[in-house]
């Protein structure tokens, strides 16, 4: 079976344990007491396997350096000095954490390449302060994630685990397993399982501190953390009470220059005039116009005229006449006048959490143990998103009668058709305060439960039972409503009897203008709330059946059950479409009920022999039972082969199925933004008369494909999309069936057998990797869409207005592009393999003839992928993404990271080295006519030290990104960028303390 190998992520030291201090009766009662309300809480017994006794999360002091031996914990079955048949990476958070200065277990993973980077506090990102885990690119929903083999509450609808929930000074050592484990631990563990263990149980307090900040100081980060423990009754129980406590500066976008001119908006302050195709203004009309100014012509009639302060119009295509600012937060790019929002949003969004997480055992008997646990979580995070946009949705509209509309305005109004009819127009609401979002989160979990021995054999027990909840509650300040919007727009008096001054958007200074009266009425706080619940019961036996030869072949049989729901709960303006720029979200809910059976074996064949110290096979099956999927069977099979002691070979095959999650199957529609760019730069809207779709080889087609898609034949040759993004939607899918996964790994992992001083000390594994995950479940993204509806990949070659995915797009009468729709669907297949190189070295200074003392240690991880291939639809072309960058879903053929450094007793400095080799942009794959430019190589170094004041103290510093490495230019982000892959702060630096009594 799939258990779990430990490897430092570098050469560790014995250590000496910290220093206690017997704790006082009243620390003693107060902890009791926390541990027995923990159980009166929850009525239920729980599985609680045994923290291994190198887990620690307090600083230990180093005297020699040495490789640890190996130790197993995690499978169903426990079998002392077994190794895993997956690939796998153990790291021991406080020393990493110590190196690298970062204050969230995220950050601190995802610089491990077996990890992709996925959600960010950065660049407006709330999520309600979720930070998931990515193994192998395959999504953090295909990872499963475990507290001491145990599942965590999810964090929200689709099934992904916030990391943060979990106090740091509670984490010791983390198994990551990444050859896929869903026999043994169940649906979701497809690309692998993440297993937190918490620390052993102690007598006395341990706590942290730290400091961090840009050196620009314009981004502080405060982390605290205090473990308190202690054995009570004799020394029948044990309780341990962790407490941890973030706080995160905002980041503003004004402080980096790089951001100066991200997401260049078309949505302006000073608004613009959007045409009807078929109610156009005469080009005589707009003739006259602009040859009184002086611009140059033709200025087409189609094109959308913005409003100079002094009256006058100009294009905001070619910014003819175009009178207003050209830099801070306007600027003419292209020819096109912008407004880019990099500068409107937070880089970094504040966040402060605090964290609650106890656990106690009792010996209620010598064949039963009592245990519980009990974790709590509360994020506060701030974003704002820039001024508000009229978009999505119904879209207000002006009439004539408004008394604000410029003489010149009026003219050609006049020579419309229709010359009455009210119009269209765009803009930014450049007088209102900036949207934010406020988003309070809230996660608990309750669990109890017994273990013991069984009266027969080795046989021995488990079962738990658990509950926990989430909660997601969000408020949008300074919502625009578009009703109040309207009701200004169409008073005969421009609304000034409603609110004073009423609303005159025409022109940057009276649109920057509106009174507070004004304000008041047409915003509001717009609320929603999300719900979700888990209730999990699971027991286990595990033990001996028969003895062969080679050893005791084992089984463990696992029954469990679960329950998770889903709620989301939007206010009446959410619902409505009443808000600018938000896409509607009805409410919805759901449940899931699953009942599941396991059953491992582990079978010695060979021990002691000639080439075969040891020869195992393990193997898996468990039965899944869905409410909403029906049946759903997973099985492996393993093989380990030591032939000495040094070296291990292991394979293993592994059919995994996983059903659809809650947030899947009945997530409400939640709103999306399309960015694409303004053509020909980049690809915009297919029909763009400037996208290379329309210039390109298959040029006529599309054009016949836009105008059977409801664009004008009057507006054909001219049409021209008057913005840079489009409204997208996804939404689930009760319809949803089950995806299946085959994994397969192969791997040699060897440990010196060398008796040189300067060798023995050497590690290293190699594992390759294949997983091919079938009937894939995910949304489309909306330039996937655009891109295949228009065959700009090849996929849609008699340019079909029946394409499916032309299905997915939405235009109005006019033609212009509404809607993506990004449905949740059963898609085609996602496969990806490669090769994960690992090595460590830790030579005493000693062995390498130097009379100084201490050590040496070298420690490096390289991930090469081999392949990243997506069929979208079964039967469709596969497309290889391997090497190739999108922000949240990038796929970098090489990473690396090295450490270098010294340590003796007291003191470790060291140098780490992170790589990122050079990708290209996405687009050459889905719109390979027009493609964006890809990204360089990228390279940080960042430097660290610690050093022990005493038994009892342990100092940190650092300095992160040391060169200050500028972010680099990701073409197809509506951020210049991705920060999860580049770091967008800049150089840092850390201090902090760790201590014990």
């Amino acid at each position: 079976m799939s258990s779990h190998a430990r490897f430092n992520i570098h050469a560790q030291g014995k250590s000496k344990s910290s220093a206690t201090l017997t704790m006082r009766p009243f620390a003693r009662a107060i902890l009791a007491g926390l541990a027995m309300a923990t159980v009166a809480a929850t009525p239920a017994f729980a599985q609680d396997p045994a923290a291994p006794a190198s887990a620690s999360s307090a600083p230990t002091k180093s005297k020699t350096t040495e490789l640890k031996a190996v130790v197993v914990t995690g499978s169903l079955i426990a079998i002392p000095n077994a190794v895993s048949s997956s690939p796998i990476v153990t790291i021991d958070l406080a020393t990493l954490k110590a190196s690298t200065g970062d204050t969230s277990t995220v950050g601190v993973l995802n610089q491990l390449p077996q990890f992709s980077a996925t959600s960010s506090n950065f660049l407006g990102g709330t999520a309600g302060g979720i930070q998931t885990l990515n193994l192998r690119g395959l999504g953090a929903n295909r990872n499963l994630v475990l507290l001491d083999g145990r599942r965590l509450p999810t964090a929200d609808a689709f099934g992904d685990v916030a990391i943060n929930m979990i106090p740091e000074a509670a984490i010791g050592e983390i198994d990551t397993i990444t050859g896929g484990a869903s026999a043994v631990y169940g649906s979701d563990a497809m690309s692998g399982v993440v297993n937190f263990h918490t620390i052993p149980y102690f007598d006395g307090i341990k706590g942290d501190v730290q400091y961090g900040n840009s050196t620009k100081e314009d981004f502080a980060q405060r982390a605290a953390s205090v473990a308190l423990g202690s054995a009570f009754d004799g020394g029948k129980g044990h309780m341990l009470l962790a407490l941890g406590y973030t706080d995160s500066q905002a980041l503003q976008g004004t402080r980096r220059s790089f951001f100066d001119l991200v997401t260049p908006s078309s949505y302006i302050g000073p608004s613009t005039f959007v045409p009807s195709a078929t109610n156009l203004p005469s080009q005589s009309a707009v003739n006259s116009l602009f040859a009184g100014y002086g611009a140059f012509a033709p200025v087409s009639n189609s094109l959308n005229l913005g409003f100079n302060d002094n009256g006058t119009l100009f294009t905001q295509t070619g910014a003819k006449n175009y009178l207003g600012p050209r830099s801070g937060k306007y600027a003419v790019l292209g020819g096109n006048v912008r407004m880019p929002v990099g500068p409107q949003f937070l880089i970094g969004v504040p966040v402060k959490r605090k964290q609650a997480f106890s656990k106690f055992d009792y010996d209620l008997t010598p064949n039963v143990t009592l245990y519980g646990q009990f974790m709590y979580v509360s994020s506060d995070i701030f974003a704002e998103s820039g001024g508000s946009l009229t978009q999505f949705g119904n879209l207000t509209t002006i009439p004539t009668s408004n008394p604000f509309i410029p003489a010149d305005l009026r003219t050609l109004l006049a020579s419309r058709p229709n010359p009455n009819a009210p119009f269209t127009w765009n803009g930014r609401y450049v007088g209102v305060p900036y949207k934010n979002v406020n988003s309070v989160y809230t996660t608990s979990q309750y669990l109890v439960g017994a273990k013991g021995n069984l009266p027969f054999g080795d046989w021995t027990y488990d079962a738990y039972a658990s509950h926990s909840s989430t909660n997601l509650a969000e408020s949008m300040g300074y919502s625009v409503l578009k009703s109040r919007v309207q009701t200004l727009l169409n008073a005969p008096d421009g609304g000034n009897s409603i609110c004073a001054g009423g609303f005159d958007p025409f022109g940057l200074v009276n649109s920057s203008n509106i009174s507070q009266a004004c304000q008041n009425y047409m915003t509001t706080t717009a609320n929603n709330q999300t719900k979700l619940t888990q209730d999990i019961v699971q027991a286990s036996v595990t033990g001996s059946l028969f003895d062969v030869p080679a050893g005791s072949v084992k089984m463990a049989v696992l029954v469990d059950g679960r329950r998770n729901t889903y709620a989301y709960l939007p206010s009446e303006a959410l619902s409505s479409q009443d808000i600018e720029a938000v896409i509607a979200a009805a409410p919805a809910r759901g449940s899931i009920n699953v009942k599941e059976a396991a059953v491992q074996f582990a079978v010695p064949i060979l021990a002691d022999l000639p080439f075969a110290k040891s020869l195992d096979f393990d193997a898996a099956y468990r039965r899944s039972d869905y409410n909403t999927s029906g049946g759903v069977g997973a099985y492996e099979a393993d093989l380990k082969w030591r032939p000495d002691n040094s070296l291990l070979v292991r394979a293993g095959y592994q059919h995994a199925v996983r059903a659809p999650n809650v947030g899947e199957l009945f997530s409400a529609a939640t709103g999306v933004q399309v960015p694409f760019g303004t053509p020909p730069q980049t690809i915009g809207d297919p029909c763009d008369i400037r996208s290379v779709a329309r210039t390109g080889g298959g040029g006529a087609s599309v054009r016949q494909l836009c105008m059977q898609q409801g664009i004008p034949a009057s507006v054909i040759n001219s049409y021209v999309f008057p913005t840079t993004a489009v409204a997208g939607v996804q939404s689930g899918n009760p319809n949803l069936k089950p995806e299946t996964a085959n994994t397969y790994n192969v791997g040699l992992q060897w440990m010196s057998a060398f008796e040189s001083p300067v060798l023995s000390t050497m590690s290293a594994s190699l594992d390759y990797y294949n997983i091919n995950i079938s009937n894939v479940i995910s949304v489309v993204p909306g330039l996937t869409t655009l891109s295949k509806c228009y065959n700009l990949d090849g996929s849609n070659p008699n340019y079909s207005a029946g394409n499916y995915f032309c299905s997915l797009l939405s235009r109005d009468s006019n033609g212009q592009l509404q809607l993506v729709r990004t449905p949740y669907l059963n898609l085609g297949s996602l496969k990806t393999d490669g090769l994960d190189l690992q090595f460590n070295w830790a030579p005493s200074l000693a062995s390498l003839g130097m009379s100084a003392g201490g050590s040496l240690f070298l420690s490096s991880y390289f991930n090469y992928m081999h392949s990243y291939e997506i069929q979208t639809l079964p039967g469709s072309a596969v497309q290889e993404y391997v090497n190739t960058i999108s922000v949240g879903a990038s796929h970098p053929r090489w990473k690396a990271m090295t450490t270098f450094g010294y340590n003796n007793q007291d003191l470790t400095v060291g140098v780490r080295w992170h790589y990122l080799g050079a990708m290209k942009d996405s687009t050459s794959v889905t719109t390979p006519l027009a493609p964006a430019p890809g990204v360089p190589s990228y390279q940080t170094y960042d430097l660290y030290g610690t050093y022990w004041l005493n038994d009892k103290l342990q100092l940190r510093a650092g300095i992160n990104d040391v060169t200050d490495k500028k972010s680099i230019t990701v073409s197809s982000s509506q951020w210049s960028t991705d920060p999860s892959l580049y770091n967008p702060v800049g150089r840092s630096y850390y201090v902090g303390l760790s201590f014990s009594m």
